[in-house]
């Protein structure tokens, strides 16, 4: 009799896929897409682990799972060392995050004590 966790063991290669896939999520999905895709994520788990794999429930986890997966692409740069991963770089055409957007310096050369709310 042994105690079932639900952890990667023995795969590398697939927690290190995992890690840039979760990376490339965080850049590419907004916050409440993330949120209920991960609580999906645990019930489409717990659904196959007790054997409802082609239940129709099942299916339709399936199907938006793959929908909101859709724009996650890019690149992921991972460093390893010493039994450690280190995210050096992450790109995407899909990124959510625009610099020239985010930048202060764009519109007006103002400076951040400019504004007044």
């Amino acid at each position: 009799i042994g105690i079932k966790s639900r952890r990667v063991y023995k795969t590398p290669g697939g927690t290190l896929l995992r890690e840039a896939h979760m990376d490339l999520e965080g850049i590419c999905m907004d916050r409440e897409v993330k949120r209920i895709t991960e609580g999906m994520s645990n019930e489409f788990a717990r659904l196959c682990y007790n054997g409802f794999w082609f239940a129709l429930e099942v299916e339709l986890m399936r199907n938006s799972l793959d929908f909101g997966q859709r724009d996650i692409v890019g690149e992921v740069k991972i460093e390893l060392y010493k039994g450690n991963s280190i995210t050096k770089r992450r790109s995407s055409p899909n990124a959510l995050y625009n610099a020239d957007l985010a930048s202060m310096d764009i519109e007006g050369g103002g400076d951040a004590f400019d504004y007044n709310p």
